[in-house]
């Protein structure tokens, strides 16, 4: 491995699958010769969501962090750290799984919710396996500077990226989602 996706994101590129990954919006959190950590930016799990009202009188979004230990709960939390289990995504930008310092910090007041977001599960891959899927061009990796990790995206952020990469990307961003009725 001679590069590191760690901080990129990664943009699907429209399939047929439908599975958890079709236009998908990826932060690699994460990559080195030993595979790759990442988070799901724009699927929202409504099970999830659900379970999280019961810890907070209003409404919670859950995000699908990827396919990988669904039963793991992992926070995108913007500016102050209020755990010193954390893993810095950027200068403004942490991550953390530590739920009880997150969640009491939230109730508090120390932290606004609509600096954390939460994500069940993970995206991984093993060594040399996000670089493969990479070359097979099943991903575009991109930087994106400013893109607030912490607000609520759907399916907009893949099309908004997708259309503003221009060129041959345009025709993806406004295919159906089931392309193959294109």
């Amino acid at each position: 491995m001679n590069y590191s996706y760690k901080g990129k994101i990664l943009i699907s590129t429209p399939d047929i699958s439908g599975d958890i990954f079709s236009r998908s919006v990826v932060l690699i959190v994460e990559h080195n010769e030993g595979g790759a950590f990442g988070l799901i930016l724009n699927k929202k799990n409504n099970q999830m969501s659900g379970k999280f009202k019961n810890f907070f009188d209003f409404k919670i979004e859950v995000y699908d962090g990827g396919p990988v230990e669904n039963d793991k709960v992992f926070f995108i939390v913007k500016g102050k750290k209020v755990t010193e289990l954390y893993s810095d995504i950027s200068d403004e930008f942490y991550l953390t799984e530590d739920i009880e310092n997150i969640i009491s910090a939230v109730l508090s007041g120390e932290l606004n919710i609509d600096d954390v977001k939460i994500f069940s599960g993970y995206s991984g891959w093993a060594a040399n396996q996000l670089d493969q899927e990479v070359e097979r061009k099943m991903w575009t990796v991109v930087d994106i500077y400013n893109l607030d990790y912490t607000l609520p995206n759907d399916q907009t952020l893949w099309k908004s990226i997708m259309q503003n990469l221009g060129g041959e990307y345009l025709l993806w961003a406004n295919s159906p989602e089931d392309i193959s009725l294109n």
